[in-house]
């Protein structure tokens, strides 16, 4: 949910929070639902901004009570740091919530210096996020990038193997978000190892291609149900300049939306011989899973102990292709 309380007197920038989301996707309900909360009644005007106008309507004595004004914004070439501060002169907000256009692109989301994008938080109506993923990829991931909750809702006649799939799309284009999948009775869970395309009961686990994506965010999100597990795939190594003496990390380049869209999954890995390998080298590796600790992590997090490290060849298809 919203931290609303995070912010701090000290901070003079107004805390902005962002729900984008196409259109009829739950953002209205989403907002409703929350400045209706006894949390929410704080001191100060909320200063509420409408980039389209969908079924939900805020009703009038729910935006008295809240201290929430409303303006609505129509058009992507009016939504500028100038006209957002004309809003900011008019009621001096303590705070400000942008329901955003899913159709309009998120790159071109700008506001006032005087404020400070605080959280995103994207909804998403799960019956119809196929038809989006497949025909506006790019958009899609435009608005999950950097959104720190993710909520799909109406997942009642969903196949729980299209949610889980939906579950590996959006964390291969943000693996640091929440994930919230919501059906006519409330959240539901999707963390059974039988949705998994490998068998975690293997010694070692053979990961290859998507394979190897699927362990890594599953892992990230789970990493107890492969503690003293062994695992084998071939990566390319990466040594990190923050890493100490005796680390690298093998992983795999991998394609969220498009080519222009890629990112590198890996996991440290501790190996007594890390200094010898040449950065961007294909390896073969074979090892242990442990949760420790480590500093760059900041925190604890999945480390690989390295049982073998050989030289391999580059896979056919070196790119994880989530997109496709």
């Amino acid at each position: 949910m919203f931290d609303f309380l995070k912010g701090n007197k000290e901070v003079e920038k107004k805390p902005v929070y962002v729900i984008n989301g196409f259109l009829d996707s739950g953002k209205s309900s989403f907002i409703a639902y929350t400045i209706g909360q006894p949390y929410f009644q704080i001191q100060g005007t909320t200063l509420l901004i409408l980039c389209e106008e969908g079924e939900g309507e805020y009703r009038e004595s729910l935006l008295k009570e809240s201290g929430t004004v409303v303006e609505k914004i129509e058009d992507l070439e009016d939504f500028t740091p100038s006209r957002l501060m004309e809003f900011e002169k008019k009621y001096r907000p303590e705070r400000v919530l942008i329901e955003w256009n899913g159709m309009w692109d998120f790159r071109q989301f700008k506001i006032p210096n005087a404020w400070r994008l605080e959280q995103q938080i994207t909804t998403i109506d799960a019956s119809v996020f196929n038809m989006y993923f497949t025909n506006m990829r790019s958009l899609v991931a435009e608005q999950l990038r950097n959104s720190e909750l993710i909520m799909f809702n109406r997942c009642d006649d969903v196949d729980e193997k299209q949610l889980v799939s939906f579950k590996r799309n959006v964390k291969a284009i943000n693996q640091k978000a929440d994930l919230v999948f919501e059906d006519s009775e409330g959240e539901i869970d999707m963390t059974t190892e039988e949705d998994l395309p490998f068998d975690i009961h293997q010694d070692p686990i053979p990961l290859e291609g998507l394979d190897y994506g699927i362990w890594y965010i599953d892992a990230m999100e789970h990493p107890d149900r492969y503690v003293g597990k062994n695992i084998t795939y071939t990566g390319m190594v990466m040594r990190p300049g923050d890493f100490p003496a005796g680390y690298f990390v093998p992983g795999r380049m991998a394609m969220t939306c498009c080519a222009n869209d890629m990112s590198f999954l890996g996991y440290a890995c501790r190996y007594k011989d890390a200094s010898k390998l040449r950065e961007r080298q294909w390896v073969k590796v074979t090892a242990n899973i442990k949760k420790e600790e480590f500093g760059p992590y900041d925190g604890p997090g999945v480390i690989l102990d390295a049982v073998e490290v050989v030289p391999a060849p580059q896979p056919e298809e070196p790119v994880i292709n989530f997109a496709g």
